[in-house]
């Protein structure tokens, strides 16, 4: 007979969080210039407010697929979003997101119109789940992303 795996509880909680995550579809998503951070739900588009949730998020390493967007108006009135998506090699806590996506970030706001550009944001999933454009649309509107005018 051989010799049983020695039980590992960090593993086996890392496993369960990672499902949890999996499951509930959740994204960490950042506005600016309104600064805000949320964890979201990627395919509603709600706030996800649960504990156990942004724990599973924040205290373990994750593969993660990160949506990066302008929120951009035309000369006409017209929005629109222009993004890129980047998959960086390796696990990353989510504290760390921020340096590994400034980069990024920096070079995809470069190379909009800086006359269009409304806000900037950027959705990551810590999962390797592709987003479309409809489906980063319709999370930026449920959190209202798109800066609202002020009434003169």
């Amino acid at each position: 007979m051989g010799m049983r795996k020695p039980h590992n509880m960090r593993a086996r909680l890392e496993r369960n969080c990672r499902a949890l995550v999996r499951t509930n579809h959740a994204a960490v998503l950042n506005i600016d210039p309104a600064g805000g951070q949320h964890l979201v739900n990627w395919k509603t588009g709600r706030l996800i407010k649960s504990r156990p949730m942004v724990d599973a998020v924040c205290d373990f390493a994750h593969h993660w697929c990160i949506y990066i967007s302008a929120l951009c108006t035309d000369q006409f009135g017209q929005r629109y979003i222009k993004s890129t998506e980047v998959a960086p090699q390796g696990v990353y806590l989510a504290a760390q997101l921020t340096e590994v996506i400034e980069a990024f970030y920096r070079e995809h706001l470069a190379g909009c119109n800086p006359n269009h550009i409304r806000a900037s944001a950027w959705i990551a999933i810590p999962n390797s789940v592709t987003l479309d454009e409809v489906q980063a649309a319709r999370i930026y509107d449920a959190v209202g992303a798109w800066p609202t005018q002020e009434a003169a």
